[in-house]
């Protein structure tokens, strides 16, 4: 009951807060000067800070590419952050921030999609972009009521009955598994989502689902739960969470005795997972990503070289598509010939034939980007491709 008061209390305020900025444009000043400020919503900490980390890392980058040459006849883009402490209620607070007081003219993230359905009644209400890079659940860009598309939510990933699917023919196609086990974070839209089109597709590929469990973002104690499913005997575990929580349960898991492959979705992708699980843990895992610093595209090279020297590390999948949001905001203002937010929102709409370091970006009518997925395998701790899945 206090969830659902809190939940109440956070929706309440946000449509307070939608209400006074309706038809005023947020942002509608646009440019300060020779500056244009562009919003950051991002998990900078909690327990999927290495995501936003990575984002902003992808963000900085791709400013430091654009305001070389500037836009709008050489305005710089400066980025403003928020931090949502990985929960949506502080993404709501984080998008109100930006729109009201900072006067940003567009937001990219967060990534996580609950976090991104419960700011986007900020965003859309006061008609400012927000572009996603990995918030893959559907209603992040759909009124899941009104099954209409929201104005001014856009992404630059694929979505989960995509991903869902893709995972679902690997498991039966590459990995030639028979029975599967689902093991969900229940508190997360993005995780539900997964595992819905996992489940339908895998039986329709002929696969059964022998157990369903649950667990809550922030347990640490998988053992019971894992004694159940060892006990259902699957020759496969479906586990669509975030890389903190995964990364416990596939060590218990593995201490248990259960060794059976185990798969996820691209919130497995972080830096941290083996360090969590442990590098002889994660052998025979897999997980489905929209990139892989592996890609050969000379775009890809290049930006790989450039992450690497600022960075010291490969770019992971969020520093890669924030990467692209970045560009994309830019392109959007140019095409616009304007810093107004709602122009930029109907120049993003038209976007055609983008070329991004994780693929080429078309929006469709519901904001969505189709675009290839890819499958990571863990190696001696590290991430390998294994293949790639087309659309």
């Amino acid at each position: 009951m206090k969830r659902v008061t809190k939940l109440l209390s956070v929706l309440a305020a946000g449509a307070m807060f939608m209400s006074a900025l309706t038809g005023c444009g947020g942002g509608s000043k646009g440019a300060d000067g020779d500056t244009i400020k562009v919003g950051g919503l991002l998990e900078m900490t909690g327990g999927s800070a290495s995501f936003g980390i990575s984002g902003k890392n992808g963000i900085d980058l791709a400013l430091k590419k654009i305001n070389e040459k500037g836009v709008l006849g050489g305005k710089k883009l400066s980025l403003v952050v928020a931090d949502t402490k990985s929960e949506a209620s502080e993404a709501t607070n984080g998008m109100q921030k930006l729109i009201s007081q900072d006067k940003v003219v567009a937001v990219i993230g967060p990534n996580q999609s609950s976090a991104v359905i419960a700011s986007g009644a900020i965003n859309n209400g006061a008609k400012v972009v927000d572009i996603t890079p990995m918030g893959t659940n559907p209603d992040v860009t759909i009124d899941p009521k009104t099954k209409q598309v929201k104005p001014y939510s856009f992404r630059t990933c694929f979505i989960d009955p995509f991903q869902g699917t893709v995972m679902a023919s690997f498991a039966s196609n590459e990995l030639k598994v028979k029975k599967a086990a689902i093991y969900i974070d229940n508190t997360s839209d993005y995780a539900k989502g997964l595992a819905q089109f996992f489940k339908e597709n895998f039986v329709k590929n002929g696969g059964q689902i022998v157990i369903e469990e649950a667990y809550l973002q922030k347990d640490t104690d998988f053992k019971s739960t894992l004694t159940k499913i060892k006990a259902a005997q699957p020759d496969f575990i479906y586990i669509p969470g975030y890389y903190q929580e995964v990364g416990l349960i596939v060590k218990q898991a593995r201490e248990m005795g259960i060794n059976v492959p185990m798969a996820g979705g691209d919130g497995w992708d972080s830096a941290k997972l083996p360090e969590i699980a442990g590098k002889a843990a994660l052998e025979n895992t897999f997980f489905s990503s929209l990139y892989s610093p592996d890609d050969t595209s000379d775009l890809n090279k290049e930006f790989v070289a450039e992450y690497k020297k600022a960075y010291n590390t490969n770019p992971d999948v969020f520093a890669a598509l924030a990467y692209d949001s970045a560009l994309l905001v830019a392109k959007a203002i140019e095409d616009a010939g304007s810093a107004d937010p709602a122009k930029i929102a109907e120049a993003m709409a038209k976007i055609k034939g983008f070329k991004g370091v994780s693929g080429e970006v078309t929006f469709n009518e519901q904001h969505n980007p189709i675009k290839s997925a890819v499958i990571i395998e863990h190696k001696d701790g590290k991430q390998t491709f294994k293949t790639k899945v087309n659309p």
